[in-house]
């Protein structure tokens, strides 16, 4: 289950890279690139660090090696985004008050929508664990976001930070619905034959009279609450229908 289809990658995916500034640890930098590739985002630049993966950012990437492969490390912050026209600094640090200086947040969910008419490459940077960024990088920075959090306790993980962003950039830019997520509704002539046949079984079921209406609305409550799909259905009317014509032969 770990394998991924062979699916063209997310238009947005030329346009957007990953930016991780002096990263420290290696299983962090493997998470980053596995949970970049589930949200269709390849292009991974890391400064201050060089590309001899070790056997734990390996691992943490599982099947995103290619990201690995194809990452770019930088020496400075200025050379990993020279390319970049738009720059979206991330931090959790947050300032209080009417006099806020400069760390003036969009939320994760905004920046698609605010970017999607811009021209040229965006990079999602975040900083080291546990500093994030400096003042200094966050002033290099256009736009900065931030993910809302717990106020007691607002620092997230760093490859967690970067699922939550790509995340939200994923679901704001790409409408497909994810297999076997599809036709959730039921077909209207399958729903009323699924009542009939719930009917049907508990007219003949040995209950008591005034048990057998409270058995039908709970067998149908249960079943239709879990938004079973048509298949599903079939499946359980395969089952009903069978007990249904064994209790009416054994009532006749």
């Amino acid at each position: 289950m770990g394998d991924h289809r062979h699916e063209r990658l997310p238009a947005f995916n030329k346009d957007v890279c990953v930016v991780l500034v002096n990263p420290q640890t290696d299983g962090n930098i493997g998470a980053v690139a596995r949970s970049m590739l589930n949200f269709g985002f390849t292009d991974l630049r890391i400064v201050g660090r060089t590309p001899d993966w070790s056997e734990e950012t390996r691992n943490r990437a599982k099947n995103a090696q290619t990201v690995l492969e194809k990452s770019q490390c930088f020496e400075s912050f200025q050379d990993a985004i020279s390319d970049c026209s738009i720059v979206v600094g991330t931090s959790g640090k947050r300032e209080d008050g009417d006099k806020t200086v400069m760390r003036h947040f969009l939320l994760p969910d905004e920046l698609p929508s605010r970017l999607s008419h811009a021209e040229g490459r965006v990079a999602l940077v975040f900083g080291p664990e546990g500093k994030g960024l400096l003042n200094e990088e966050l002033s290099m920075c256009d736009l900065l976001v931030t993910i809302p959090t717990w106020e007691g306790y607002p620092i997230l993980n760093l490859s967690h930070a970067v699922t939550v962003i790509c995340y939200s950039w994923f679901i704001s830019s790409d409408r497909r619905i994810p297999f076997g997520a599809e036709e959730r509704l039921l077909e209207p002539e399958l729903r009323i034959r699924l009542r009939q046949e719930i009917t049907r079984l508990t007219e003949n079921i040995p209950a008591k009279e005034h048990r057998r209406k409270g058995i039908e609305e709970t067998l149908t409550r249960v079943i239709l609450r879990g938004l079973p799909k048509d298949d599903e259905i079939h499946r359980l009317l395969g089952v009903i229908s069978e007990a249904a014509d064994s209790f009416e032969k054994n009532n006749s």
